[in-house]
């Protein structure tokens, strides 16, 4: 039910700059791992024998090339001749080794998208959890675009990059390691050379990393905003057609996917220059290499073989230095959506339950509402107050203007929203010690905003029930005078509704949310704006199941349509947060008061309207 700040899409916060703890949000996501930590180590095994496998083979490859020069030389001079024996032992070695690498490595990454997944399915699983827990002032304030954009595509990052980054990490540190100690052990001079251009690298990185971070999160900030407009629009999409909106629409479409462009393609700007400065040094540092190799073998000093397997190895070195930038941009990107999707699993949820919450087995209906104060915000006080006191079966409507109050009421009768002075009591009972869902099982609702999933009509009407049968379904299909267009249907009960239940009309809807509240038989009936969106034949029938149904349970109706509540038992005017008068429709009309007035101006608009 609509509060302040309620909206259909709603409004957009503005974007973060920078993560607001990079660090601390690292050390959270690590966390997940920690359950997985005997996998975790297994991986790493795994990744180094993997690696080790695969960086001795340069060296070994050497002495085959070594051998097939030397022979080549002594053939030419007649001395001798190349040992093919020799080189195809070593290929069959080198064979064997790559094999294994790859087996190892595959074993590796399958078991890294294992526990991958696992954590993603607990981030998941956490994050629906927190959807329950959340308060009706969370959807109220924060815009559905972003929370779906927290909920699906941040998770979708992290998921995406989180697997691939942790084996990349893994390998390439383990590559990095071997690959130095086997180029130590071909040369010292030629390994300082290949070293001296890390530190060179990890500098720029780090200051092209600074960078991207702020523009990684804002693009995924500005990507909530964009959902959020793109499905305003389609929730939307008549009422922009009607009042002739489209290109006020895709004007805020366009700016917003603008800026999303631009601020994507400064991350991904920002980010791409890493590699051309890995691609530099690494290309510098093999003309190097060649040009002091070749004095060195000229020299006697090297092996052919060894300056093969060396440039092998520096080539491999720069390879993983530079996997390891890649790898520090997705990562800015996934704590960037990991940062987004810790913020909402911290958001404030409803205040936790009483362990000692009770239940009433047999509820009168006795609805008071003792001396209470409420404001949405601190800024805008909204009841003063307030004292009520309904007595079982008594149908009470409640009308005013616009912002008077009405529904703030229903949200606080169901605790959607708590109250910041006084007390609601059921039977003498305050809500506050009862448990929540016990609670909001006492009433029964219907909104002016209809709401049907897809699934079938009986499914639609027992969700009201669980564990439902046909005939119950069917009766409280009758009494909401549903069942006779229902059968008109090819399938009947079967007939299964489309997304936004568009193959029915907006009456029938209503129609259907009304025989789910029939079902669900509970106590105390809460109808807001009910019959707003029916037609007046309709409204007649269900004004009668009304009349059935609520008889002998307490009903509270909020209505701006004064002629649908003229046999309610009492009406509360509200004005501003206020009661300002009460009593049967004939006493307040007598009275001529704020509400005799409301009722004229309808009437006579009404007249008017047929003049």
């Amino acid at each position: 039910m609509p509060g302040p700040g309620r909206h259909m899409g709603g409004h957009s916060k503005a974007p973060i700059q920078k993560a607001k703890d990079t660090k601390g949000t690292l050390k959270r996501l690590l966390r997940y791992f920690k359950e997985h930590r005997l996998t975790i180590t297994v991986i790493i095994v795994f990744a180094i024998l993997s690696t080790i496998f695969s960086i001795v083979g340069p060296k070994i490859l050497g002495k085959a090339t070594t051998e097939l020069f030397s022979g080549m030389i002594e053939k030419f001079k007649g001395t001798g001749s190349v040992n093919f024996e020799y080189i195809g032992k070593i290929l069959i070695i080198i064979g064997g080794l790559y094999l294994v690498s790859a087996l190892f490595s595959y074993i590796q990454q399958y078991m890294m998208a294992g526990v991958s997944q696992s954590i993603v399915y607990k981030m998941r699983k956490q994050v629906n959890h927190k959807l329950s827990k959340l308060p009706l002032k969370y959807y109220d304030r924060n815009s559905k675009g972003d929370i779906l954009s927290r909920t699906t595509n941040d998770i979708e990052n992290v998921s995406a990059i989180i697997g691939q980054a942790i084996t990349q990490v893994i390998t390439s540190v383990a590559t990095i390691i071997g690959i130095l100690v086997m180029m130590l052990s071909i040369n010292l001079m030629l390994t300082g050379i290949t070293v001296l251009i890390i530190p060179i690298s990890v500098f720029f990185i780090s200051i092209i990393a600074k960078k991207s971070q702020k523009y990684f999160t804002k693009q995924w900030e500005v990507t909530g905003d964009l959902n959020g407009h793109v499905e305003e629009m389609y929730t939307g999409h008549q009422i922009v057609k009607a009042f002739g909106n489209e290109d006020k629409s895709i004007e805020k479409f366009n700016k917003l996917n603008d800026e999303l462009y631009k601020t994507s393609w400064k991350a991904q700007f920002i980010s791409g220059i890493i590699k051309p400065i890995m691609d530099f040094g690494s290309n510098l540092n093999y003309v190097i290499i060649c040009l002091v190799g070749a004095v060195k073998v000229t020299s006697g000093n090297m092996t052919i073989g060894d300056i093969q397997a060396f440039v092998q190895y520096s080539r491999q070195f720069n390879q993983p230095i530079g996997q390891l930038s890649n790898i520090i941009n997705n990562i800015q990107s996934a704590i960037a959506s990991a940062e987004r999707v810790f913020e909402f699993l911290e958001e404030e949820e409803e205040i936790k339950e009483n362990e000692e919450a009770v239940e009433v087995k047999e509820l009168k209906g006795n609805v008071k509402i003792d001396n209470i104060d409420f404001s949405y915000s601190s800024e805008k006080e909204l009841i003063k107050n307030m004292n009520l006191d309904i007595k079982p079966g008594q149908k009470v409507a409640i009308v005013g203007p616009t912002g008077a109050g009405k529904t703030t009421i229903v949200n606080l009768l169901m605790r959607f929203y708590d109250v910041d002075k006084g007390a609601i009591l059921v039977d003498n009972i305050n809500i506050k010690s009862m448990k929540r869902g016990y609670l909001r099982r006492l009433f029964g609702m219907v909104l002016q905003d209809t709401w049907l999933f897809n699934g079938t009509i009986k499914e639609n009407i027992s969700y009201g029930k669980e564990n439902a049968t046909d005939e119950e379904i069917k009766e409280a299909a009758k009494a909401a005078y549903a069942d006779h267009f229902i059968k008109t249907l090819p399938q009947g009960y079967n007939t299964v509704l489309d997304e936004d239940a568009t193959n029915i009309s907006q009456g029938q809807k209503q129609l259907l949310t009304i025989a789910r509240v029939f079902l669900a038989n509970s106590p105390i009936i809460i109808l807001d704006e009910a019959t707003s969106s029916v037609d007046t034949r309709t409204e007649k029938l269900i004004q009668e199941a009304m009349d059935r149904l609520m008889k002998g349970r307490t009903s509270f109706i909020i209505a701006h349509r004064l002629s649908t509540i003229k046999n309610a038992d009492v009406i509360l005017v509200m004005n501003k947060g206020t009661i300002i008068e009460t009593g049967t429709h004939d006493e307040l009309i007598k009275k001529g008061g704020f509400y005799a007035n409301l009722y004229n101006s309808q009437f006579s608009e009404s007249i008017d309207d047929i003049a």
